[in-house]
């Protein structure tokens, strides 16, 4: 249904992911906010593979009440705190993403709206019902 744009005029992606897909016309698309890493109970893990998990799944919970899975997700945009958390983030999200990968931007930021947390992430979704 998407299709996967990897030109080999363009460097090969670094990780997981593709460089364009093309979402065909008729899709339905979500986009959510940024999710942090933070519980229900309002507790803040102290590292960043247990909050990029904590993101993963409320974005997994956004997905499944428009009817959607990682499967549906185009574009992933992460924001770290710590560069040296790079390689935890990306084996979460690495976890989560489905085939064909989507497109996705990581910038290493210096902060969020409070100092604990360690990660962000939104994703677009598109998927032809």
């Amino acid at each position: 249904m998407t299709k996967v744009f990897n030109p080999p005029s363009v460097r090969r992606p670094f990780g997981n992911y593709n460089h364009g897909l093309l979402v065909p016309s008729g899709a339905s698309l979500l986009v959510t906010s940024g999710q942090l890493g933070i519980g229900l109970d309002d507790t803040v893990p102290g590292d960043v593979t247990a909050q990029a998990e904590l993101c993963f799944e409320a974005i997994r919970a956004i997905l499944e009440e428009a009817d959607m899975s990682f499967a549906d997700v185009i574009r992933i945009s992460g924001f770290l705190t710590r560069r040296e958390d790079f390689p935890a983030y990306m084996a979460v999200r690495d976890r989560f993403t489905a085939d064909p990968k989507p497109t996705s931007t990581l910038i290493i930021v210096s902060g969020f709206t409070r100092p604990e947390f360690l990660v962000e992430v939104e994703v677009t979704a598109a998927k032809v019902f």
